[in-house]
């Protein structure tokens, strides 16, 4: 059963955007769906580009150095579903985001 780590307060992430934050020690990226949170790792998998400065439209992500894109709900490659990033389970309690690790 993972452990829940608070990265952030609900207001500090609006729909539509995406951080990145660290969790005990890896950097996580957190993306706000219609007000749904998810969490992957942060490193995209093709030369290790930044998830969470990428640009998020709908549940996809674009990696902001070479254009590889995730979809944040399952972490499959949209041009690949064999190639994806880890996910971690979120939830929200009161105010906070936690991020299961």
């Amino acid at each position: 059963m993972p452990r829940f780590v608070k990265v952030a307060k609900v207001n500090e992430l609006p729909p539509g955007t995406a951080r990145e934050f660290q969790a005990d020690g890896r950097m996580i990226a957190l993306f706000n769906v219609d007000g749904s949170f998810y969490a992957v790792d942060n490193t995209c998998l093709h030369r290790g580009g930044p998830l969470g400065q990428g640009t998020l439209e709908g549940e996809v992500v674009t990696c902001p150095w070479h254009g590889w894109q995730y979809n944040v709900k399952s972490g499959e490659a949209v041009f690949n579903e064999q190639i994806k990033v880890q996910c971690y389970e979120v939830k929200v309690e009161g105010d906070d985001i936690c991020v299961g690790l």
